[in-house]
C-alpha cells in the first residue's frame, strides 16, 4: 500500500528493472538503416576499385574483422558512458560496424567460402526485416507504463546534471515527464529538471534530425493534394509489374528455383489485392483506403523484397527505396486524415 492507494502489479521487465526507452524506435531504425546503407556502399565502393585486398603472404584482413571491431567499440562506448547522448554514437559505430560483419555472410554459409553468393542480398535483408520486427514486437507487446517514461525523464537528467540542458533537451525531459503523469516520483524527478542548468551546447544528432527531415518532407508532400494520389499510383503499379514479374517467371523461367518464383508471385498477388481494395474503399472511406495501401506497401517491403533481394539485388534495392518512399508517403496521409479527425468539431 502506498499513501495514494494499493500498488498496482508491474510487468516482469519492470520489476527487473529494464523499462524501455521511448526512443529506442528512432535508434534501432538509425541502427537498420545504417547496416543496410553500409552494405550497399561497401559492395559498391568494392565494385569501383576492383575488390582490393588488404593484406599480403597469404593474409588477407576481411572487413568482417573492422565490422566486429566497431561492434565491439560501440558496446565499450555504452558500456562506459551514462545516459542518452551516448546512444546516437553507440548506434552510428554499431550500424557501421554490424554492416561491414553482414556483408560477409556469404563467405560462412557456403563451402567454399563464396563472397559472391547469389542469396546474399536476400538473406542479409532477411535479417534486417527480423531484427525490425524483433524490436517492434518489443516496443508494442505492451503499452507503455508511466513509470517507463519516467525513467527516460529521469535518464535525460543524468545528461543534464553532468553537461547542462539545451532548450531541446529539456524540452523533451519535460515531455517525458508529463506523459509519465503523477506517478510516484514524478515530483522529485521533476524537481531535478528544474535545477538543471541551461547549456545550449550539445552533441550533433544525425539520425534525429534525418528523422525529423523526413517526418516534414512526408507531411508537407500530402499537404499537395495530387502527391498522395501519384503515390497510390506508383504502388499500384509496382504491385502490378512486381505480379506480372512473377506469373513471367512461372511460363519462361526454368533457371529460377520455383519456391522463388512461387514467393514474388504470391507476395505481388497480395500486395495488388491489397492495393485494389484501399482504391476501392478511400472513395468511401479515406482512412480505411489509406489502411489498405499501407497494408500493401508493408507486404511489399518485409515479404516480396526478400525474393527480388534473391532475383536480382540492386533492382531490388531501387524497389526498396521507392517502398520506403510510399509507406513515408502513406504514414503521412494517414497521420493527415487522423489530425482532421481529432480537430474537427463533434455533433
Amino acid at each position: 500500500m502506498t499513501p495514494d492507494g494499493p500498488v498496482q502489479p508491474r510487468r516482469a521487465l519492470l520489476r527487473l528493472g529494464l523499462p524501455r526507452d521511448p526512443a529506442s524506435s528512432s535508434h534501432i531504425t538509425g541502427f537498420l538503416v545504417i547496416t543496410l546503407a553500409t552494405v550497399i556502399l561497401t559492395r559498391l565502393l568494392l565494385s569501383l576499385t576492383g575488390y582490393p585486398q588488404l593484406g599480403g603472404g597469404g593474409v588477407h584482413v576481411s572487413h568482417v574483422l573492422w565490422g566486429g571491431l566497431l561492434m565491439a567499440l560501440a558496446f565499450i562506448v555504452l558500456m562506459t558512458f551514462l545516459g542518452p547522448v551516448v546512444r546516437r554514437f553507440g548506434v552510428l559505430l554499431a550500424g557501421i560496424g554490424f554492416g561491414l560483419f553482414i556483408d560477409e555472410v556469404g563467405k560462412f554459409v557456403t563451402s567454399d567460402y563464396d563472397y559472391f553468393w547469389e542469396p546474399t542480398a536476400a538473406l542479409i535483408y532477411l535479417v534486417v526485416i527480423a531484427l525490425g520486427l524483433f524490436a517492434d514486437v518489443l516496443q508494442r507487446r505492451h503499452p507503455r507504463d508511466p513509470a517507463e517514461f519516467l525513467a527516460a525523464a529521469t535518464d535525460q537528467a543524468v545528461a543534464g546534471l553532468a553537461g547542462g540542458f539545451s532548450t531541446r533537451e529539456r524540452t523533451r525531459a519535460r515531455w517525458y515527464l508529463s506523459q509519465a503523469g503523477d506517478v510516484h516520483g514524478a515530483d522529485e524527478v521533476r524537481a531535478l529538471l528544474d535545477v538543471v542548468e541551461h547549456d545550449a551546447a550539445e552533441v550533433p544528432d544525425p539520425i534525429g534530425v534525418m528523422s525529423q527531415w523526413i517526418v516534414r518532407a512526408s507531411r508537407w508532400l500530402v499537404r499537395a493534394r495530387w502527391v498522395p494520389w501519384v503515390t497510390v499510383a506508383i504502388l499500384v503499379a509496382t504491385s502490378v509489374v512486381t505480379l506480372g514479374r512473377g506469373v513471367y517467371g512461372w511460363t519462361a523461367s526454368a533457371d529460377q528455383p520455383a519456391w522463388l518464383v512461387v514467393g514474388v508471385l504470391l507476395s505481388g498477388f497480395a500486395s495488388t489485392a491489397f492495393a485494389i481494395v484501399g482504391l476501392v474503399r478511400v472513395r468511401r472511406d479515406r482512412e480505411a483506403g489509406y489502411r489498405w495501401f499501407r497494408r500493401a506497401a508493408l507486404v511489399a517491403l518485409l515479404i516480396t523484397q526478400i525474393f527480388l533481394f534473391r532475383l536480382s539485388p540492386w533492382d531490388a534495392t531501387i524497389g526498396l527505396v521507392i517502398d520506403l518512399v510510399i509507406l513515408g508517403v502513406v504514414a503521412a496521409e494517414l497521420d493527415v486524415i487522423a489530425g482532421d479527425r481529432s480537430t474537427s468539431p463533434v455533433g
